[in-house]
């Protein structure tokens, strides 16, 4: 049996703290330490550092300011965090599909400066091609199947997480998910008609 530190609230406290005591100051210091960091990884994957910095001090401020309004009893706290920052990133959603436009732009563009050694250059290309094909799918997706994929991929949340943190049922969550990776897998490994002409 494993002992606990002295202070540290036990774990289904941790998990689904009560956020309506009247000084949260010490309960929003204990999920600012045990979350930032992961929900900054998670936001500065989808739309960079700085973006992340600002997104995860709002995530707090608006949790901070809607305590009452997060229910234990439905939902750990980690998934109520990643929904008002999903939330927020809609916020963002142009700007990131810019971002993936311009990522798929830049991999597909003429590097004429590149080494000449065959093989770094036909591994480079197909890392290219890679990433161009990845990013304009990325692009396409609807703001909806991007999220699930992302939290899933990126935050490392489950079904049932994802569910809780965008507010629908599991299932949509996984049919999105199987859905979104079937059409990227297809998107990204056939070779285009195009190509095959």
């Amino acid at each position: 049996m494993t002992e606990r530190r002295a202070g540290a609230p036990p774990p289904a406290e941790a998990e689904h703290p009560d956020l309506s005591c009247p000084q949260p100051a010490a309960v929003f210091g204990r999920l600012f330490d045990a979350h930032a960091a992961a929900l900054h990884r998670y936001l500065a994957r989808r739309v960079g550092a700085t973006a992340a910095d600002d997104l995860v001090s709002e995530t707090f401020l608006v949790a901070l300011q809607r305590r009452h309004s997060y229910d234990p009893a439905r939902a750990a706290v980690r998934s109520w965090l990643y929904g008002i920052a999903t939330n927020l990133l809609r916020g963002h959603l142009r700007a990131e599909v810019r971002g993936y436009q311009a990522t798929a732009r830049a991999a597909g563009a003429d590097r004429s400066q590149e080494d000449g050694h065959d093989g770094r250059v036909a591994a480079r290309v197909d890392a290219e091609t890679a990433t161009r094909g990845l990013a304009a799918a990325l692009a396409g997706l609807a703001p909806g199947d991007r999220d699930v994929l992302l939290l899933t991929s990126w935050a490392g949340l489950d079904s049932t997480e994802v569910a809780h943190a965008l507010d629908i049922p599991v299932g949509t969550v996984r049919s999105r998910l199987h859905r979104v990776r079937r059409g990227l897998r297809a998107q990204t490994t056939n070779p285009s008609e195009e190509d095959t002409r």
